[in-house]
């Protein structure tokens, strides 16, 4: 998500940046194969001195970047509302795709206003190391400089107004619960996933969105003598995010009646690949627009993505049909999701070679982990939502710290680049796949605790038997 934050954590990691003999004998070879661009960085804020000298940075508005973030943020959007609904509403039983789909639709509203009032404040200004402060509670300040370009945390410059860029980046904040959702679909009350969704985006994203992309943030910024963690769109933010959240529901929850003895095929594996086909098409919006700008990176990101992306796809399509004698519709749809998921960290970072290796890695261990992983730990994660998130998320991140090459900036491509991947960049994105894992899993399962003592987590059995579209909603569909 957002070309500014990484702005500043190149900055940081081009300081940090260590020689191939330190990546080790074994990467080299892989390392050599894929030439680099870039081009200077913007200053690191990280230094007292830098940060003293945060207040003569200035920013110029370009139209031609406002115009592609205003079209990059409709792309997202249009990821939850329709993609994503259509997507999760094919793979659901006839009788629950109208509540699956009223899912993504109704977070999409509730995390608007969250958004709006706290969220952005707690993920985006200076604040601390680990959150964010309120000095833009309900957006406030946003009509002095609103025509003016935006300079994050008064360190990181923009080309864009601060209200394209909160707009972009509340189709994140929208996305990444909603994702969620596809691990309890058939089973939970709506009050209890209205609830919890609002509690999550403010206890468990923003603060990891602070962590990662925030200039002042911890991960970003980079512990223990490591660069900074290297998260161009969202692989910890989203993915591992959302991913280890949706376990962590399944689990509490439990399986689904029936799960494992009753037919559960989707009902309308079309709406599924139609949701599918959004949701690759808006990645471009996503992943390219992370941006930040109408530049060469923006480019890269959006050639890599596709890459990656078909890659996956015909890995899973390859692993199902040696496996299961067929390549399913389906398969193939979901390959290309995880094929999204795991190229969104790198896709600022990579060039076209690393892509298609993360893109066959993805299709092959997602699939992986989406069927045999499921069924040998016996959890009941009905739409795949962490085999495919939060496992694709974890193997792009990790692979983003072997090939990721900087520094990158917004200005001409220059094929002068110097590789930051390597050992001490691999610790850095396992550092940042840890504390998300912990953050997020530990925190979601108090939420669901608090939700579950409230008002109850759960629809009875006889509700879930009978479909949640008309216990629910009062609704079929047809």
């Amino acid at each position: 998500m957002k070309k500014p934050m990484h702005r500043a954590s190149l900055a940081r990691m081009s300081l940090a940046r260590m020689s191939l003999a330190r990546a080790g004998l074994a990467l080299l070879p892989v390392m050599l194969a894929f030439p680099a661009f870039a081009e200077d960085q913007p200053a690191s804020t990280a230094a007292p001195a830098a940060a003293a000298a945060a207040a003569a940075v200035t920013s110029k508005l370009d139209s031609g970047d406002t115009a592609w973030m205003l079209a990059s943020t409709a792309l997202v959007l249009m990821m939850t509302i329709p993609g994503l609904a259509l997507f999760y509403g094919g793979m659901v039983r006839k009788k629950n795709i109208l509540a699956t789909l009223m899912q993504s639709f109704a977070i999409c509203c509730l995390i608007t206003i969250t958004w709006m009032v706290a969220g952005y404040s707690l993920a985006f200004t200076s604040g601390t190391p680990y959150i964010g402060d309120l000095s833009r509670f309900f957006l406030s300040g946003f009509g002095a400089n609103w025509d003016q370009a935006f300079i994050l945390g008064g360190s990181v410059p923009t080309t864009v107004p601060e209200s394209v860029f909160m707009m972009f980046q509340m189709t994140f904040a929208i996305i990444t619960p909603a994702l969620i959702a596809g691990a309890f679909a058939d089973r939970m009350k709506f009050s209890a996933m209205c609830l919890f969704m609002v509690l999550w985006s403010l206890c468990v994203y923003s603060p990891i969105a602070h962590w990662v992309w925030s200039p002042t943030g911890w991960l970003g910024s980079g512990v223990f003598g490591l660069p900074g963690a290297a998260d161009f769109a969202g692989g910890t933010v989203v993915h591992i995010n959302a991913g280890i959240a949706g376990l962590v529901a399944c689990l509490v929850l439990g399986k689904r009646v029936g799960y494992g003895s009753e037919n559960m095929a989707p009902f309308n594996v079309g709406y599924a690949v139609i949701g599918a086909s959004l949701l690759w098409v808006g990645w471009f919006g996503f992943n390219a627009g992370s941006a930040v700008a109408a530049n060469g990176r923006a480019g890269m990101a959006m050639t890599v993505t596709q890459i990656a992306t078909a890659a996956a796809a015909l890995a899973w399509m390859f692993a199902e049909w040696g496996t299961k004698g067929k390549p399913s519709v389906l398969g193939a749809a979901s390959g290309a999701v995880a094929g999204l998921v795991a190229i969104t960290p790198a896709s600022g970072f990579v060039l076209p070679g690393a892509s298609l290796i993360i893109g066959i890695a993805a299709g092959v261990i997602c699939y992986w982990a989406s069927t045999s992983l499921k069924h040998a730990l016996g959890y009941d994660d009905s739409l795949d939502t962490f085999g495919v998130h939060g496992i694709g998320g974890i193997v792009g991140a990790l692979l983003t710290g072997v090939f990721a090459f900087g520094p990158f900036t917004a200005t001409k491509d220059a094929p002068q680049g110097v590789n930051i991947g390597g050992i001490a960049q691999f610790e850095a994105q396992v550092v940042a796949v840890l504390a998300t894992l912990i953050w997020s899993g530990v925190v979601s399962f108090i939420l669901f605790k608090i939700v579950d003592v409230i008002i109850g987590l759960r629809v009875t059995e006889e509700e879930e038997v009978e479909g949640l579209d008309v216990v629910l909603h009062g609704e079929r569909l047809g």
